[in-house]
């Protein structure tokens, strides 16, 4: 997924004004600012939300853990969306997401979800998947590296709970808009 192609997701997701909105709002800025996994995303519990810190906790494959800090975009997200919800689905155990009869998502489900809000936003549902939000995360954060910011591949390889750092490693590629960008850059003095 391209920056452009999140924007106008994220466009669709703070204008979406029907029932479930706001979940989905939260579910994938979510995933699109932290990089977390759908399974993930799906077993997340109130308990693992460290809202003073600005931080979830996050077990991932092989129940590994990992902290994970919340984009200043999501916060007053997941405010509004703790603030609608009854006493009860607050509780530390209980899920932070739902389906429409109050339990708890599953992969497919989510799943399901993200190509409905994909065709609303005006986006193709066949060409992504929710794994495009993780992918999009990474590469962008690799390429905020040419901004400013230090983001190395072992800082990535954390955020995303790789094992290894060959599996971060594929986003490291040099994608085509790099390219045009090297080749312009070219100065020939004739």
């Amino acid at each position: 997924m391209k920056l452009i192609e999140l924007q106008q997701l994220f466009r669709f997701l703070e204008a979406d004004q029907r029932k479930f909105a706001l979940r989905n709002h939260v579910m994938f800025k979510l995933l699109a600012t932290t990089g977390m996994r759908r399974q993930e995303l799906v077993d997340l519990t109130w308990e693992q939300m460290d809202l003073e810190s600005d931080a979830v906790r996050i077990y991932g494959k092989g129940n590994k853990e990992r902290i994970l800090p919340l984009h200043r975009m999501v916060l007053p997200l997941i405010q509004e969306y703790r603030e609608q919800l009854e006493a009860p689905r607050l509780h530390p155990k209980e899920p932070v997401f739902t389906n429409y009869l109050g339990e708890s998502l599953d992969p497919r489900g989510l799943h399901r979800i993200f190509k409905e809000v994909l065709q609303h936003a005006g986006l193709p549902p066949h060409r992504f998947t929710l794994h495009h939000l993780r992918h999009t995360f990474a590469t962008l954060l690799l390429r905020s590296k040419d901004t400013g910011s230090k983001v190395d591949i072992r800082t990535l390889q954390e955020l995303l709970g790789h094992e290894s750092l060959a599996t971060t490693s594929i986003y490291t590629h040099v994608d085509l808009e790099q390219k045009k960008q090297a080749i312009e850059s070219l100065q020939f003095d004739m």
